[in-house]
Protein backbone atom coordinates (compact mmCIF):
# COMPACT_ATOMS: atom_id res chain seq x y z
CA UNK A 1 0.00 0.00 0.00
CA UNK A 2 1.71 3.21 -0.82
CA UNK A 3 2.51 6.02 1.89
CA UNK A 4 -0.54 8.96 2.17
CA UNK A 5 -0.27 12.56 1.07
CA UNK A 6 -0.09 15.80 2.85
CA UNK A 7 -3.64 16.11 2.73
CA UNK A 8 -4.33 12.37 4.68
CA UNK A 9 -1.28 12.02 6.81
CA UNK A 10 -1.70 10.07 10.26
CA UNK A 11 -5.27 8.48 8.43
CA UNK A 12 -3.74 5.40 6.96
CA UNK A 13 -0.20 2.98 7.66
CA UNK A 14 2.86 4.72 6.17
CA UNK A 15 6.27 5.07 6.79
CA UNK A 16 5.58 8.17 8.99
CA UNK A 17 2.44 7.15 10.87
CA UNK A 18 -0.10 4.47 11.14
CA UNK A 19 -3.64 4.17 11.99
CA UNK A 20 -4.84 1.19 14.20
CA UNK A 21 -8.43 0.47 13.71
CA UNK A 22 -9.95 -2.85 14.99
CA UNK A 23 -8.80 -5.73 13.23
CA UNK A 24 -11.68 -6.11 11.19
CA UNK A 25 -11.33 -3.17 8.91
CA UNK A 26 -8.43 -1.41 7.34
CA UNK A 27 -8.40 2.37 7.36
CA UNK A 28 -7.79 2.99 3.68
CA UNK A 29 -7.74 6.55 2.18
CA UNK A 30 -10.06 8.18 0.05
CA UNK A 31 -10.21 8.04 -3.44
CA UNK A 32 -8.38 11.27 -3.90
CA UNK A 33 -4.82 10.59 -2.43
CA UNK A 34 -4.53 7.38 -4.11
CA UNK A 35 -1.79 8.22 -5.92
CA UNK A 36 -0.18 6.00 -8.78
CA UNK A 37 3.21 5.44 -7.62
CA UNK A 38 4.65 4.97 -4.23
CA UNK A 39 5.54 7.91 -2.36
CA UNK A 40 8.99 8.63 -0.24
CA UNK A 41 9.90 9.99 2.92
CA UNK A 42 11.85 12.96 2.55
CA UNK A 43 13.27 15.10 5.18
CA UNK A 44 10.86 13.58 7.97
CA UNK A 45 7.47 14.28 4.93
CA UNK A 46 5.39 12.24 3.31
CA UNK A 47 4.66 13.34 -0.20
CA UNK A 48 2.61 12.10 -3.14
CA UNK A 49 1.68 12.93 -6.71
CA UNK A 50 -0.07 15.88 -7.99
CA UNK A 51 -3.47 13.95 -7.83
CA UNK A 52 -4.04 14.66 -4.09
CA UNK A 53 -6.15 17.68 -3.18
CA UNK A 54 -4.62 20.05 -0.08
CA UNK A 55 -8.39 21.93 -0.14
CA UNK A 56 -9.71 19.29 1.42
CA UNK A 57 -9.51 18.49 5.12
CA UNK A 58 -8.97 14.89 6.31
CA UNK A 59 -11.42 13.25 8.73
CA UNK A 60 -10.15 10.49 11.14
CA UNK A 61 -12.21 7.24 10.54
CA UNK A 62 -14.62 5.90 13.03
CA UNK A 63 -14.02 2.30 14.01
CA UNK A 64 -16.10 0.49 16.99
CA UNK A 65 -12.69 0.36 19.24
CA UNK A 66 -11.58 4.04 17.98
CA UNK A 67 -8.56 5.72 16.10
CA UNK A 68 -4.93 5.51 16.86
CA UNK A 69 -2.48 7.43 15.34
CA UNK A 70 1.22 7.01 15.80
CA UNK A 71 4.57 8.32 14.45
CA UNK A 72 6.90 5.53 13.72
CA UNK A 73 10.32 8.08 13.27
CA UNK A 74 10.91 10.50 15.76
CA UNK A 75 10.75 13.85 13.96
CA UNK A 76 8.65 13.18 11.46
CA UNK A 77 6.54 16.42 10.18
CA UNK A 78 3.27 17.11 9.02
CA UNK A 79 2.98 20.32 6.97
CA UNK A 80 0.29 21.57 6.53
CA UNK A 81 1.13 24.99 4.59
CA UNK A 82 -0.71 22.98 1.26
CA UNK A 83 -4.07 23.19 2.88
CA UNK A 84 -5.79 26.61 2.78
CA UNK A 85 -8.87 26.45 5.20
CA UNK A 86 -10.33 23.84 7.76
CA UNK A 87 -8.50 21.84 10.11
CA UNK A 88 -6.22 19.12 9.20
CA UNK A 89 -7.54 16.52 11.61
CA UNK A 90 -11.31 16.76 12.39
CA UNK A 91 -11.67 14.35 15.13
CA UNK A 92 -15.60 13.07 14.86
CA UNK A 93 -14.64 9.68 16.31
CA UNK A 94 -14.87 8.72 20.21
CA UNK A 95 -11.74 7.25 21.42
CA UNK A 96 -8.95 8.81 19.08
CA UNK A 97 -5.49 8.90 20.53
CA UNK A 98 -2.79 11.21 18.60
CA UNK A 99 0.89 9.99 19.97
CA UNK A 100 4.22 11.55 18.61
CA UNK A 101 2.98 13.58 15.74
CA UNK A 102 4.67 16.49 14.60
CA UNK A 103 2.27 19.07 12.92
CA UNK A 104 3.10 22.64 11.67
CA UNK A 105 2.11 25.54 9.39
CA UNK A 106 -1.99 24.92 10.26
CA UNK A 107 -3.64 27.77 8.41
CA UNK A 108 -6.60 27.05 10.58
CA UNK A 109 -6.63 24.36 13.26
CA UNK A 110 -4.49 21.61 14.07
CA UNK A 111 -7.04 19.21 15.73
CA UNK A 112 -10.56 20.14 15.89
CA UNK A 113 -11.98 17.66 18.16
CA UNK A 114 -15.81 17.29 18.56
CA UNK A 115 -16.15 14.05 20.46
CA UNK A 116 -15.38 12.47 23.48
CA UNK A 117 -12.04 10.22 24.52
CA UNK A 118 -9.44 12.29 22.90
CA UNK A 119 -5.81 11.41 24.10
CA UNK A 120 -3.24 13.41 22.49
CA UNK A 121 0.30 12.62 24.06
CA UNK A 122 4.20 13.72 22.75
CA UNK A 123 3.35 15.40 20.20
CA UNK A 124 4.26 18.70 18.87
CA UNK A 125 2.01 21.67 17.64
CA UNK A 126 3.78 24.97 16.10
CA UNK A 127 2.56 27.65 13.76
CA UNK A 128 -0.57 27.09 13.60
CA UNK A 129 -3.59 29.63 14.25
CA UNK A 130 -5.26 27.27 16.90
CA UNK A 131 -3.47 24.14 17.67
CA UNK A 132 -6.47 22.14 19.58
CA UNK A 133 -9.82 23.38 19.33
CA UNK A 134 -12.30 21.68 21.62
CA UNK A 135 -15.77 22.14 20.78
CA UNK A 136 -18.64 22.42 23.45
CA UNK A 137 -20.09 18.66 22.94
CA UNK A 138 -16.80 17.19 23.75
CA UNK A 139 -15.49 15.36 26.88
CA UNK A 140 -12.86 12.83 28.70
CA UNK A 141 -10.12 14.34 27.09
CA UNK A 142 -6.29 14.14 27.88
CA UNK A 143 -3.58 16.47 26.79
CA UNK A 144 -0.17 15.60 28.37
CA UNK A 145 3.37 16.11 27.32
CA UNK A 146 2.86 18.03 24.03
CA UNK A 147 4.42 21.15 22.83
CA UNK A 148 2.59 24.02 21.46
CA UNK A 149 4.96 27.05 19.81
CA UNK A 150 4.40 29.82 17.99
CA UNK A 151 0.84 29.16 17.39
CA UNK A 152 -1.86 32.17 17.71
CA UNK A 153 -3.62 29.85 20.89
CA UNK A 154 -2.32 26.70 21.76
CA UNK A 155 -5.72 24.85 23.02
CA UNK A 156 -8.45 26.56 22.96
CA UNK A 157 -11.67 25.51 25.04
CA UNK A 158 -15.30 26.85 24.34
CA UNK A 159 -17.07 25.43 27.45
CA UNK A 160 -16.58 23.24 30.54
CA UNK A 161 -15.60 20.19 28.72
CA UNK A 162 -15.95 17.09 31.58
CA UNK A 163 -13.45 14.94 32.53
CA UNK A 164 -10.73 17.28 31.01
CA UNK A 165 -7.34 17.63 31.42
CA UNK A 166 -4.35 19.46 30.06
CA UNK A 167 -0.98 18.67 32.39
CA UNK A 168 2.36 18.43 31.71
CA UNK A 169 2.31 20.45 28.34
CA UNK A 170 5.20 23.08 27.90
CA UNK A 171 3.55 26.10 25.22
CA UNK A 172 5.96 28.39 24.09
CA UNK A 173 5.33 31.66 22.35
CA UNK A 174 1.80 31.48 21.18
CA UNK A 175 0.82 34.90 20.19
CA UNK A 176 -2.20 35.17 22.49
CA UNK A 177 -2.62 33.25 24.77
CA UNK A 178 -1.19 28.99 25.32
CA UNK A 179 -4.34 28.45 26.83
CA UNK A 180 -7.86 29.78 25.67
CA UNK A 181 -10.93 29.32 28.02
CA UNK A 182 -13.86 31.84 27.12
CA UNK A 183 -17.43 31.65 26.28
CA UNK A 184 -20.27 34.78 26.40
CA UNK A 185 -22.29 33.62 29.81
CA UNK A 186 -21.54 31.25 32.66
CA UNK A 187 -21.26 27.86 31.84
CA UNK A 188 -23.94 25.76 34.23
CA UNK A 189 -22.83 22.22 33.50
CA UNK A 190 -20.42 22.45 36.47
CA UNK A 191 -17.19 20.52 36.91
CA UNK A 192 -13.73 22.04 35.67
CA UNK A 193 -11.21 21.54 33.45
CA UNK A 194 -7.96 20.57 35.22
CA UNK A 195 -4.74 22.52 33.81
CA UNK A 196 -1.75 21.19 35.61
CA UNK A 197 1.75 21.29 35.76
CA UNK A 198 2.33 23.01 32.54
CA UNK A 199 4.62 25.49 31.60
CA UNK A 200 3.99 28.88 30.03
CA UNK A 201 7.17 30.50 28.43
CA UNK A 202 6.87 33.72 26.30
CA UNK A 203 3.14 33.66 25.73
CA UNK A 204 1.15 36.90 25.03
CA UNK A 205 -0.71 35.66 27.88
CA UNK A 206 -0.23 32.24 29.28
CA UNK A 207 -3.66 31.27 30.07
CA UNK A 208 -7.05 33.96 28.83
CA UNK A 209 -10.42 32.13 31.05
CA UNK A 210 -14.03 33.58 31.22
CA UNK A 211 -16.76 32.13 32.22
CA UNK A 212 -15.46 28.69 32.11
CA UNK A 213 -14.92 26.16 35.04
CA UNK A 214 -11.35 25.94 35.15
CA UNK A 215 -8.40 24.72 37.95
CA UNK A 216 -5.39 26.33 37.02
CA UNK A 217 -2.60 24.78 39.46
CA UNK A 218 0.98 24.39 39.65
CA UNK A 219 1.76 25.67 36.43
CA UNK A 220 4.98 27.83 35.72
CA UNK A 221 4.53 30.53 34.08
CA UNK A 222 7.16 32.98 32.76
CA UNK A 223 7.81 36.08 30.78
CA UNK A 224 4.56 36.84 29.45
CA UNK A 225 3.82 39.91 27.28
CA UNK A 226 0.82 40.66 28.89
CA UNK A 227 -0.62 39.26 32.11
CA UNK A 228 0.14 35.59 33.40
CA UNK A 229 -3.21 34.65 33.63
CA UNK A 230 -5.85 37.22 32.47
CA UNK A 231 -9.59 36.58 33.88
CA UNK A 232 -12.33 37.95 31.95
CA UNK A 233 -15.33 35.93 33.21
CA UNK A 234 -16.22 34.06 36.44
CA UNK A 235 -15.55 30.16 36.70
CA UNK A 236 -11.62 29.83 37.51
CA UNK A 237 -9.77 29.03 40.35
CA UNK A 238 -5.68 29.78 40.14
CA UNK A 239 -3.95 27.86 42.98
CA UNK A 240 -0.19 27.26 43.29
CA UNK A 241 1.84 28.33 40.44
CA UNK A 242 5.34 30.06 40.26
CA UNK A 243 4.48 33.09 38.16
CA UNK A 244 7.38 35.38 37.15
CA UNK A 245 8.99 38.31 35.08
CA UNK A 246 6.92 40.32 32.81
CA UNK A 247 6.50 43.79 31.64
CA UNK A 248 2.62 43.51 32.34
CA UNK A 249 1.58 41.95 35.19
CA UNK A 250 0.72 38.73 37.03
CA UNK A 251 -2.76 37.83 37.34
CA UNK A 252 -5.44 40.30 36.37
CA UNK A 253 -9.00 39.23 37.28
CA UNK A 254 -11.83 41.49 35.71
CA UNK A 255 -15.61 41.42 36.06
CA UNK A 256 -14.65 37.87 37.73
CA UNK A 257 -16.98 37.01 40.18
CA UNK A 258 -16.22 34.17 42.46
CA UNK A 259 -12.95 33.90 41.47
CA UNK A 260 -10.13 32.21 44.01
CA UNK A 261 -6.93 33.49 43.16
CA UNK A 262 -5.13 30.99 45.86
CA UNK A 263 -1.44 30.30 47.24
CA UNK A 264 0.77 31.17 43.89
CA UNK A 265 4.04 33.12 44.33
CA UNK A 266 4.63 35.69 41.85
CA UNK A 267 8.24 38.21 41.11
CA UNK A 268 9.54 40.26 39.29
CA UNK A 269 6.62 41.92 37.24
CA UNK A 270 7.00 45.60 36.17
CA UNK A 271 3.26 46.41 36.92
CA UNK A 272 0.97 44.41 39.78
CA UNK A 273 1.34 41.48 40.61
CA UNK A 274 -2.54 40.94 41.12
CA UNK A 275 -5.28 43.34 40.49
CA UNK A 276 -9.11 42.30 40.63
CA UNK A 277 -10.97 45.04 38.91
CA UNK A 278 -14.90 45.58 38.39
CA UNK A 279 -15.35 41.94 40.08
CA UNK A 280 -17.31 40.79 43.01
CA UNK A 281 -16.65 38.28 45.91
CA UNK A 282 -13.26 37.30 44.73
CA UNK A 283 -11.05 35.92 46.97
CA UNK A 284 -7.22 36.69 46.84
CA UNK A 285 -5.64 34.24 49.29
CA UNK A 286 -2.05 33.08 50.83
CA UNK A 287 -0.03 34.30 47.90
CA UNK A 288 3.47 35.93 48.19
CA UNK A 289 4.77 38.81 46.09
CA UNK A 290 8.04 40.17 45.64
CA UNK A 291 10.21 41.87 43.73
CA UNK A 292 7.41 43.60 41.56
CA UNK A 293 6.53 47.51 40.87
CA UNK A 294 2.80 47.00 42.65
CA UNK A 295 1.39 44.16 45.18
CA UNK A 296 -2.59 43.93 44.71
CA UNK A 297 -5.09 46.88 43.20
CA UNK A 298 -8.76 46.27 43.57
CA UNK A 299 -10.48 48.52 41.78
CA UNK A 300 -14.22 49.42 41.18
CA UNK A 301 -15.71 46.33 42.76
CA UNK A 302 -19.15 45.60 43.30
CA UNK A 303 -19.66 47.52 46.94
CA UNK A 304 -22.54 44.76 47.99
CA UNK A 305 -20.42 41.67 46.95
CA UNK A 306 -17.21 43.13 48.30
CA UNK A 307 -13.85 40.71 47.34
CA UNK A 308 -11.38 39.70 49.81
CA UNK A 309 -7.69 39.51 50.20
CA UNK A 310 -6.36 37.52 53.08
CA UNK A 311 -3.10 36.59 54.37
CA UNK A 312 -0.83 37.91 51.53
CA UNK A 313 2.28 38.51 51.88
CA UNK A 314 3.60 41.16 49.60
CA UNK A 315 8.05 42.27 50.04
CA UNK A 316 9.56 44.87 48.45
CA UNK A 317 7.19 46.25 46.47
CA UNK A 318 9.21 49.35 44.63
CA UNK A 319 5.81 51.38 44.84
CA UNK A 320 2.76 50.64 46.87
CA UNK A 321 1.89 46.98 48.73
CA UNK A 322 -2.00 47.47 48.16
CA UNK A 323 -3.88 49.80 46.21
CA UNK A 324 -7.64 50.61 46.54
CA UNK A 325 -9.28 52.47 44.00
CA UNK A 326 -13.25 53.18 43.87
CA UNK A 327 -13.56 49.63 45.89
CA UNK A 328 -14.27 48.50 49.40
CA UNK A 329 -12.89 44.94 49.50
CA UNK A 330 -12.12 43.25 52.72
CA UNK A 331 -8.20 42.51 53.71
CA UNK A 332 -7.47 40.79 56.76
CA UNK A 333 -4.00 39.85 57.80
CA UNK A 334 -1.71 40.68 55.03
CA UNK A 335 1.63 41.81 55.41
CA UNK A 336 3.43 44.37 53.45
CA UNK A 337 7.30 44.70 54.45
CA UNK A 338 9.65 46.98 53.58
CA UNK A 339 7.20 48.89 50.76
CA UNK A 340 9.23 51.50 48.74
CA UNK A 341 5.86 53.84 48.98
CA UNK A 342 2.96 52.92 50.75
CA UNK A 343 2.25 49.58 52.09
CA UNK A 344 -1.79 50.65 51.78
CA UNK A 345 -2.92 53.38 49.31
CA UNK A 346 -6.57 54.50 49.32
CA UNK A 347 -8.44 56.57 46.66
CA UNK A 348 -11.97 57.76 45.60
CA UNK A 349 -12.30 57.40 41.75
CA UNK A 350 -14.22 60.33 40.43
CA UNK A 351 -15.61 60.10 37.14
CA UNK A 352 -15.15 62.62 34.14
CA UNK A 353 -19.01 63.00 34.58
CA UNK A 354 -18.55 63.88 38.06
CA UNK A 355 -19.47 60.50 39.76
CA UNK A 356 -17.57 59.43 42.95
CA UNK A 357 -16.92 55.73 43.54
CA UNK A 358 -15.73 55.61 47.58
CA UNK A 359 -13.18 53.51 48.72
CA UNK A 360 -13.89 52.17 51.96
CA UNK A 361 -12.05 48.85 52.95
CA UNK A 362 -12.49 46.76 55.75
CA UNK A 363 -9.36 46.17 57.58
CA UNK A 364 -8.52 43.61 60.57
CA UNK A 365 -5.12 42.10 61.40
CA UNK A 366 -2.79 43.53 58.97
CA UNK A 367 0.89 44.35 59.26
CA UNK A 368 0.94 48.02 58.09
CA UNK A 369 3.13 50.60 59.49
CA UNK A 370 1.14 53.72 60.76
CA UNK A 371 3.07 55.81 58.54
CA UNK A 372 2.34 53.92 55.36
CA UNK A 373 -1.04 54.05 54.67
CA UNK A 374 -2.71 56.87 52.54
CA UNK A 375 -6.37 57.31 52.23
CA UNK A 376 -8.50 59.70 50.84
CA UNK A 377 -8.47 62.51 53.50
CA UNK A 378 -4.54 62.24 52.82
CA UNK A 379 -4.65 63.65 49.09
CA UNK A 380 -6.88 65.34 46.21
CA UNK A 381 -6.48 63.95 43.66
CA UNK A 382 -5.50 59.99 42.48
CA UNK A 383 -2.41 59.75 40.86
CA UNK A 384 -2.11 58.98 37.13
CA UNK A 385 -1.82 55.10 37.23
CA UNK A 386 -4.31 54.09 39.48
CA UNK A 387 -6.68 56.49 37.41
CA UNK A 388 -5.27 54.71 33.84
CA UNK A 389 -6.34 50.88 35.42
CA UNK A 390 -9.32 52.52 35.83
CA UNK A 391 -10.13 53.97 32.66
CA UNK A 392 -9.52 50.29 31.53
CA UNK A 393 -12.27 48.93 32.86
Amino acid sequence: MPSQCSCCWGLWPSSAGRTRANARRRVRPPARCRSPSPARPTAGRVRCGKRCSSQTPPRARRASHGVRIVAEQPGTAIDAQGLTAGPVFDLTADNTSIEGVVLRNCVATGILLRARHLHLQSSVVESCDVGVDVAENASDILLEHNRFTNDRVGVRFTASNRNTVVIGNTFLQDKDAGLWAVRGTADGRGGAIGVRENHFIADGSGVVAGNVGLLVERNEFANARDAAIHLIGAGAVIRGNQIRSGTAMGIVAENAGETVIDSNELEQFATYAIMVRGSGNALVRANRIHNCGYGLAFVLGDPRRPSSAVGNTIIEPKFNGIDVLGDSPILRHNQVLRPHAFALHVLDYQTPGGQTFAARPFLEGNNFRADAVQTPEDLQMPDSQMRAAARRQ
